[in-house]
């Protein structure tokens, strides 16, 4: 999962706080809720008939348009279909504020049932669902809560990525490809944001406790993606015997791989968050990339549409669910991309696989 929006939630900063100082092991809420796995959240065969019979609709609001929302959508529309809930609308708000109260104005005018949401913003997302909230809609919610939100209340639940399984995965992806010793570089999300920051504390965690023989020998962070080959070059000068670089997610990945081949340097390995055309390319033509962990967006969809449901019949949902994460290699790189984004790889990605 990409970087979506800033969050600013003193609760997020306790979270990240905990899980830097290895005080915790899993994936924490942004108010600190304990994950509920998304493989749990489930509705029995009565439940599923009793919805069927409330003639209930959904919209989804969603922050921007990629192929993560599109496999979001397609997990939430086909678990809407099962459970014979119309979807009556799907928006972009284009990661702009103001067109998403807009979006939210539309939507309420075909007064759904459901509404599945990013919210862009935590202060201004808090007065633009305010009439979806007051309206009794059934709300739930993709990794950001508006400011002041209370889950039971005025929202179902929420559901995210597996967020330390993320980072936890990309430490032992690297590790196996380094022979579990050597010296590696952590390049972090250098921004206050709950997402990014527990899945690269979770990848240091790991490498410190399970990985004595591996050492980081180098921390950059990174706050501009455009910056990432440039802050890749300076830390490749001062440390050129690196066995391996971990990268926050995939955009500032392609700059130190950029920045790896400007240097004729063949044998650093890369691993890094989220999945990417030009770094798959790498990675299925035995370059420095080694494995990519995502989430599985699909799940994410599915997840969302049954909380919503449960909202419908007033059975308690769980206030934090999360979705496993996977890893991508060469050898699975056609299944993952599946399994991640409910899609074939690119065409490039399946031409190099051949």
């Amino acid at each position: 999962m990409k970087p979506r929006v800033q969050l600013k939630l003193t609760a997020i900063a306790a979270a990240i706080a905990a899980l830097s100082t290895g005080a915790i092991a899993q994936t924490m809420g942004p108010g600190g809720e304990s994950p509920t796995l998304a493989s749990e959240v489930t509705l029995t065969d009565a439940e599923v008939q009793q919805i069927k019979g409330m003639d209930a609709t959904a919209a989804l609001l969603w922050h921007t348009s990629s192929d993560f929302v599109n496999a979001v959508t397609a997990g939430a529309e086909d678990e809407f279909k099962r459970l014979g809930i119309e979807v009556v609308a799907t928006t972009d708000a284009g990661f702009d504020s103001a067109k998403q109260m807009s979006d939210i104005e539309t939507v309420m005018a075909k007064s759904p049932s459901i509404i599945l949401a990013l919210p862009l913003d935590p202060t201004t997302s808090a007065q633009a669902f305010k009439s979806a909230v007051d309206a009794g809609v059934k709300i739930v919610l993709l990794s950001n809560v508006p400011s002041g939100y209370v889950q039971g209340n005025d929202y179902v639940g929420i559901v995210t990525d597996d967020l330390f399984q993320m980072g936890k995965q990309a430490a032992d992806a690297l590790a196996e490809s380094i022979g579990g010793k050597g010296k590696v570089a952590w390049i972090f999300h250098d921004a206050q944001y709950y997402v990014t920051n527990q899945r690269d504390n979770a990848f240091k965690q790991t490498i410190e406790n399970d990985y004595p023989d591996i050492e980081i020998v180098a921390e950059a962070g990174i706050a501009d993606p455009a910056r990432a080959e440039e802050i890749a070059n300076a830390l490749i000068t001062k440390n050129p015997d690196l066995d391996g670089i971990y990268v926050t997610w995939a955009e500032p990945a392609e700059g130190v791989l950029a920045a790896l081949r400007a240097a004729g340097n063949t044998t650093t390995r890369i691993v890094a968050l989220d999945l990417s055309e030009p770094l798959a390319l790498d990675m299925v033509n035995d370059g420095n990339v080694v494995a990519l962990t995502a989430d599985k967006a699909y799940e994410l969809g599915r997840t969302m549409a049954t909380v919503g449901a449960y909202g419908l019949i007033d059975k308690p949902a769980p206030a934090f669910s999360v979705a496993p994460a996977i890893t991508v290699t060469k050898e699975n790189v056609a299944d993952g991309w599946k399994q991640s984004l409910n899609r074939e790889p690119p065409q490039s990605v399946i031409d190099a696989m051949k």
